[in-house]
């Protein structure tokens, strides 16, 4: 299958995913405000109602982030894997892809054990990658650690996706030893993976600038017609020294249009356009693995740069 066909089958978890989110943020804000109002028509006390429904509303939030939205989240990868590995998917790709995240993961708290070993390894790389930024000092170092944190956190994420790929792929090793091994494969092929980096950032580039710059165009159209109610708002910021150039109502238009712009890209992103650009990832990277397959003794190259590696890799004794 090509990667384009992978894509198109498995889009289905990522809008799956999206909608649980939603449904997540609307029982996030839902749940505080009927607590409000029940309270306040109670007992008159709209404050207590308020926390017990923000506390409800945060439980809700955690359930469905937590228990459901993973496995499409696990499913749209396992199902990628095996477009990847044995080039066809099932028909009702739903079930299977349920079936694969059961069977590999028997509990849920494997699941996340395995994922934050992950985390925890390259997210201890990417720290010590942006402290080389920071050492420089003064602005211009803080500007090279934060550009550089930025860069390895969205590296980061793809690893640990393809990571998770691998642990699919070696159905017959324990979780607990694929996610070694997957790991081990990303210092081994160094070089492979960079070459991915053009794909990552380039795509993305290509999709923020017109997006964004649509979007805030758009918005800035919108907001122009509300003029009363900027002047108002940017009257809030004219005593203000860090923010004072948003006392400008034109600009605070454009600032506001451009971070909702922003936000809507970040949907469309990682709903629509990351997915595409991680079957190619993951490709490579499966592959890479498939032609040098890492053995116990390769997992001392990575142990002590992580804990949470360590501990995993514990659990194999």
């Amino acid at each position: 299958m090509t990667d384009k066909e992978i894509y198109k089958r498995t889009l289905v978890f990522s809008v799956r995913a999206l909608l649980f989110d939603i449904l997540a943020l609307i029982l996030f804000i839902a749940c505080p405000t009927v607590g409000f109002i029940l309270g306040e028509r109670i007992q008159e006390k709209g404050a207590i109602g308020l926390l017990i429904g923000l506390v409800i509303g945060i439980i809700a939030l955690a359930v469905i982030l937590r228990f459901v939205a993973y496995q499409y989240q696990a499913g749209q990868v396992a199902m990628m894997t095996r477009g990847i590995t044995e080039n066809e998917l099932p028909d009702d790709i739903i079930a299977a892809a349920k079936q694969a995240v059961k069977e590999r993961f028997v509990t849920i708290a494997i699941y996340f054990l395995a994922v934050n070993a992950i985390k925890g390894l390259f997210n201890r790389l990417g720290s010590v990658i942006s402290n080389v930024g920071r050492s420089v000092g003064g602005n211009t170092g803080s500007a090279v650690g934060s550009v550089v944190s930025s860069v390895i956190q969205t590296i980061i994420s793809y690893l640990c996706t393809c990571c998770l790929g691998w642990v699919f792929f070696r159905r017959e090793q324990n979780a607990f030893k694929a996610t070694c091994e997957g790991a081990v494969i990303f210092f081994k092929h160094g070089k492979t993976f960079a070459k991915n980096m053009g794909r990552i950032f380039g795509i993305g580039a290509l999709s923020f600038v017109p997006i964004v710059g649509g979007l805030t165009a758009l918005f800035y159209k919108v907001f122009s017609g509300y003029p009363v109610f900027f002047r108002e708002l940017a009257q809030a910021f004219a005593d203000s020294e860090d923010a004072a150039y948003l006392s400008d109502p034109k600009v605070l238009m454009v600032v506001i249009a451009f971070i909702i712009g922003v936000i809507i890209w970040g949907i469309i992103h990682s709903t629509f356009i990351r997915p595409y650009v991680l079957v190619g990832v993951l490709r490579n990277y499966i592959n890479s693995g498939i032609r040098d397959v890492p053995t116990e003794g390769s997992f001392r190259n990575v142990l002590g740069v992580s804990a949470k590696f360590d501990k995993l890799e514990q659990k194999l004794g």
